[in-house]
């Protein structure tokens, strides 16, 4: 086995990088110490600078980084500034240049995509997700390893690098499976639009039960917080009278979606309703979705720990976070042996035997 394993871990991904050590020592059964120090300065008028404090040569650098992490503050032209994607973005550049290809390889882990939402283009669109990879291309990143992309197709931009996405489907279906019993008996899933529904097909498989969609019809001429407003859902499925039903999604932004569709299945008649993302954003507050567990439209939320959430609403009766941090150990620990990523993306499949109710 090699030694030479290197871990880089953002401030924006701190509390999951931490995990990641835990189970690296885990697997190889050690207590080296992987992590790789950093010194992350910030000029007053936002520039940034970042420098790598120890010899990286010759080493399997993998840089950990969460670039929808919100909580990163910074002082700019002394005012209280909260880091966007764009700037954790810049941040990955910098210890890729800061390694000045000294490093054996550099792979990074971003678990939340950059611009993975503006993977494609309409008109005198930017096309912000290619334009990221190709830069990571372009600086000599060996493997980008992310999770469910919002179009993994996004990886024909990149050709010339590894581009690994997973999912985490099997670690929450077995986490709802222990948690909810035998609630998870009478199931059918749910996709919000016809975008998510090959997720909500592979969910369905696991579970083998049903799977039905929404139809959202929208008005193309309005643009409301860059998106067209829905003006209709439409449902195609089975009935849902008496169901437990799971509403699959990769991403809850404001929530504002998701919980119409909660609302549309309520009407149809289902019983329990679970919402599951693999990333909760919140980018408009919790209230809403506070809102609509008071008010019985769904009976929890199943997220990961793949992007930040305030350990407020971490605390909410509704919330619970699956962690996944074992599956990014996992990840690395191969890499780093040279060893093929198969086992780890079919673990779904090898799910399926294991999940009984």
């Amino acid at each position: 086995m090699k030694d030479n394993l290197g871990l880089i871990v953002l401030e924006s991904a701190k509390e999951l990088g931490w995990k990641v050590q835990v189970h690296l020592n885990n697997i190889r059964k050690n207590d080296c110490n992987y992590k790789i120090a950093i010194e992350n300065s910030r000029f007053s008028n936002g520039e940034g600078k970042i420098k790598i404090l120890e010899s990286v040569r010759g080493r399997d650098v993998y840089i950990l980084s969460d670039v929808g992490n919100y909580d990163i503050q910074y002082s700019l032209h002394g005012r209280i500034h909260h880091m966007g994607p764009d700037e954790h973005f810049s941040d990955i550049k910098r210890v890729i240049a800061a390694s000045a290809n000294h490093a054996h390889s550099v792979s990074l882990i971003t678990p939340l995509l950059y611009e993975s939402r503006q993977h494609k283009r309409k008109g005198r669109e930017s096309l912000d997700c290619a334009l990221g990879l190709q830069e990571l291309e372009h600086l000599g990143i060996k493997n980008l390893i992310t999770f469910d992309a919002h179009d993994p197709s996004i990886n024909n931009a990149v050709p010339r690098m590894a581009f690994e996405n997973f999912y985490p489907t099997n670690i929450i279906l077995e986490e709802m499976l222990f948690n909810e019993g035998s609630d998870m008996n009478n199931v059918m899933v749910i996709s919000p639009d016809m975008g998510a529904l090959e997720r909500a097909r592979y969910y369905a498989e696991m579970l083998g039960t049903d799977v039905g969609c929404f139809y959202k019809r929208r008005d193309l001429s309005r643009v409301v917080n860059g998106k067209n407003p829905i003006i209709e859902h439409t449902y195609l499925g089975s009935d849902l009278t008496g169901k437990n039903v799971v509403i699959v999604d990769d991403m809850i932004a404001s929530g504002g979606s998701i919980l119409e569709v909660a609302s549309e299945v309520k009407k149809r008649g289902a019983k329990k309703v679970y919402l599951v993302a693999t990333f909760s954003l919140f980018t408009e507050g919790v209230e809403v979705i506070k809102d609509a567990y008071e008010k019985g439209l769904f009976d929890k939320l199943y997220t990961t720990n793949l992007s930040y959430v305030p350990s407020s609403i971490k605390e909410e009766l509704w919330f619970n976070e699956v962690d996944c941090s074992l599956k990014i150990a996992r990840i690395i620990d191969r890499l780093n042996r040279d060893e093929s990523l198969e086992p780890l993306h079919n673990e779904g499949k090898k799910a399926v035997k294991k999940l009984t109710f």
